[in-house]
């Protein structure tokens, strides 16, 4: 049996044995990530006495509530000891009967009956680094021959949020809305604070070009931001940031380049020949959500 449960009647101890114990084990989903990303606005669907869990992020627009994936969050779903496709429908159905869904995303281990839409993400497994450096494509092995200039007057270092936060605010590209990008720089001072996270810049004459920041959880290392000073694009300051990071950390950890659906972002991270793992994602319009709203007023649904 599947029921729901408020973020204040969650048993955290048995939800964080579950998830830590799931053969789909994400770091997005552990209390710490969402507690920040969703700012504790989660519900949680439980089958049985948390045999598997569905965390359930939300947004409240003009008083209604919305199930939104938070900023980051790439990965959610089901997670128990075993993929079982039978359940996820029930927790599917359930999620479905229950809620507005503007945006939900599945893990990668998900496997359900229904065909549902999907979305790219890549990884590179842990391996020993001139294995995974063999694999790389011609082109990204070309933009890592740096030329004299460059490597005499570069540099690679970690730097504070606040260094990292100044470069972000001039650079950030991809977001709708100013709220955004605030949300985005509170999570990343969040994640910072708890040491969850690094900021490491790629400098040229003294000046930062390029940045990412990248979440390390158990056995990986996820790339939660890359942030590029376009003038510099040439330099490839971010394949080479990468690239660097990859050599430090793979031989111990998988490296999550956490997305790749714009043609441009996909190109790039195929560049370091990781596997393409694609993820089950339900994605409604505004207009949908207004007729699945008036359904759920005539039903005498309370959404809360």
């Amino acid at each position: 049996m599947i029921r729901g449960v408020k973020y204040n009647q969650i048993d955290f101890e048995k939800y964080t044995e579950c998830l830590e114990n799931s053969i789909q084990r994400k770091y997005s989903a552990s209390q710490t990530f969402l507690d920040i990303t969703a700012d504790k606005k989660w519900d949680l669907l439980v089958y049985n006495d948390y045999e598997a869990v569905m965390p359930v992020p939300f947004i409240y627009k003009n008083g209604i509530k919305i199930v939104h994936n938070p900023l980051m969050c790439q990965q959610l779903g089901v997670f128990s000891v075993k993929d079982n496709p039978k359940i996820n429908e029930k927790f599917l159905s359930f999620l479905q009967k229950n809620y507005l869904i503007r945006v939900y995303y599945f893990n990668e281990n998900n496997s359900f009956e229904t065909k549902l839409n999907s979305k790219k993400n890549f990884i590179l497994y842990s391996d020993d680094y001139s294995n995974v450096f063999a694999k790389y494509s011609p082109k990204r092995k070309r933009k890592l021959r740096l030329n004299d200039e460059v490597i005499e007057n570069s540099d690679i270092k970690e730097v504070s949020y606040q260094e990292a936060k100044d470069f972000i605010e001039q650079h950030v590209i991809g977001l709708d809305k100013e709220h955004d990008s605030i949300e985005l720089l509170k999570s990343l001072e969040a994640f910072y604070s708890l040491k969850h996270l690094k900021f490491l810049a790629f400098y040229y004459h003294q000046q930062i070009t390029n940045m990412i920041a990248t979440y390390s959880d158990y056995d990986t290392i996820a790339l939660l931001g890359n942030f590029n000073n376009r003038k510099y694009i040439k330099i490839a300051g971010a394949s080479v940031l990468i690239d660097y990071l990859i050599k430090e950390n793979i031989a111990n950890y998988n490296f999550d380049f956490e997305g790749g659906n714009l043609p441009s972002i996909e190109e790039f991270f195929r560049g370091f020949r990781p596997e393409l793992r694609p993820y089950a994602v339900i994605e409604n319009s505004k207009e949908t959500l207004i007729k699945k709203y008036a359904s759920f007023i005539l039903r005498g649904k309370i959404l809360g």
